[in-house]
């Protein structure tokens, strides 16, 4: 294991990323590779919040992303929106979804009305 130092350009980015590929891709990981895939995992992190602005999305973008990072699909919103043709039509952009819907999206998945519509 080398040690650990903050990433200042896309090289070390790349190479501490290909590091933390191949303690994930071993079939027993010990305690300390662990923490020091954590400690890897941070400062990637910040690495891309100063050199990697998050995309803004919103509508139906947003929406997907949340879906997606939920590991949810397009089915697990009718109980939300009631029908699978409601669901059907906000993402393929049919038509916008109602206020009531904006809120019941917002409050499932835990985020501002703001960002979905």
């Amino acid at each position: 294991m080398i040690p650990p130092h903050p990433i200042t350009n896309e090289a070390q980015l790349v190479a501490v990323q290909e590091l933390i590929d191949f303690i994930l891709d071993k079939r027993k990981i010990t305690q300390n590779e662990k923490k020091y895939l954590k400690v890897l995992g941070t400062l990637v992190y910040n690495y891309e919040q100063q050199h990697e602005p998050m995309p803004i999305l919103k509508g139906i973008e947003m929406i997907e992303a949340l879906l997606e990072e939920s590991n949810l699909q397009p089915k697990d919103l009718i109980p939300i929106l009631g029908t699978d043709t409601n669901v059907e039509e906000i993402l393929s952009s049919k038509r916008a979804p109602s206020q009531d819907e904006i809120e019941k999206l917002a409050n499932f998945f835990n985020v501002s009305p703001r960002l979905i519509f």
